[in-house]
């Protein structure tokens, strides 16, 4: 089970560590799993300004819908490790460096904003769907821009190591639009080029740019346009090739659907008023209601 563990880095690192091997054999715990079980921690992954996924509150302290999902991750690990008292460790991720983090050990859950897509899924592993978005433009209120065809030989911006970014060169190509496609190493710094003017749109899933347009109270400066320019299924991502970790994972969702916990959790970041003051006021999609219904495996509860 070791061999099948992803990333070089935690290969190289077991290898020549046959005692370790046999520890973690007998345990009968797969290789993160195992590591938990050994320090009493946690790492999850978060990112600064990814609301209401993950973002910092007033006290700089990680909060989100995610992090809340990875938390009740972290409850079922510790009941799978046999540990009622794992803490928690926060490390920052970006968009750029998420997956290296998972695949270089450095986090246990990545608790943000990802995208589970086939590409990604040859690295990593996700949880079941938690949400559903896609790439939209963010525009001042009084630009004339209402559609990726209006941008021709205009400056957007993106996030870099994003699906957006993928998706605005995908648009620049099929529409011969002559983009100039400008990166930002988060979300913050994409929208204050966008505040700056140094782009003419802001480009990434739409969900996002409502949660940045409420987070600065921005609703009379910007306004999100156009049609889907991707399909973004998010996830947690955590380490591939651990069918055990997997399972921890899966059950999870399946406690949370079958709980009837996922739509209130849902509402609690999406509909109500944030922790930090904002209100988003997005309804959840009866696709993403419907999948979260399809997780509820008890009783009668697909009824």
């Amino acid at each position: 089970m070791l061999l099948m563990a992803a990333g070089v880095l935690m290969l190289a690192a077991q290898l020549p560590a046959t005692v370790a091997s046999a520890q973690t054999a007998s345990e009968g715990l797969s290789p993160t799993l195992a590591n938990i079980k050994k320090s009493h921690v946690v790492r999850l992954g978060y990112r600064e300004s990814s609301p209401p996924f993950s973002f910092l509150d007033h006290s700089n302290r990680p909060i989100g819908y995610s992090l809340e999902l990875c938390e009740a991750i972290v409850e079922e690990i510790g009941t799978e490790v046999d540990d009622g008292n794992l803490m928690v460790e926060y490390v920052k991720v970006t968009s750029d460096d998420r997956i290296q983090a998972v695949l270089d050990n450095k986090i246990d859950l990545e608790c943000g904003s990802t995208t589970a897509n086939a590409e990604r899924g040859k690295r990593v592993a996700f949880s079941p769907l938690m949400f559903v978005a896609g790439t939209k433009l963010m525009v001042p209120k009084a630009s004339n821009v209402s559609a990726v065809t209006d941008m021709k030989g205009k400056t957007v911006v993106v996030t870099k190591g994003t699906t957006n970014e993928q998706a605005m060169h995908v648009a620049d190509k099929k529409f011969s639009l002559g983009l100039n496609i400008v990166t930002s190493p988060d979300h913050e710094q994409s929208y204050q080029t966008l505040v700056d003017g140094k782009a003419d749109a802001f480009a990434t899933d739409d969900i996002l740019l409502y949660g940045l347009i409420a987070r600065h109270k921005a609703q009379a400066q910007f306004k999100v346009v156009g049609d889907y320019l991707s399909y973004d299924p998010y996830g947690i991502m955590f380490r591939k090739g651990e069918p055990q970790l997997t399972a921890v994972v899966e059950r999870t969702f399946r406690k949370l659907g079958s709980g009837r916990d996922l739509i209130p959790l849902y509402n609690k970041w999406f509909v109500s008023r944030l922790p930090t003051g904002e209100k988003l006021g997005v309804a959840i999609s009866p696709q993403l209601e419907e999948a979260f219904r399809a997780m509820d495996d008890s009783p009668g509860g697909n009824n």
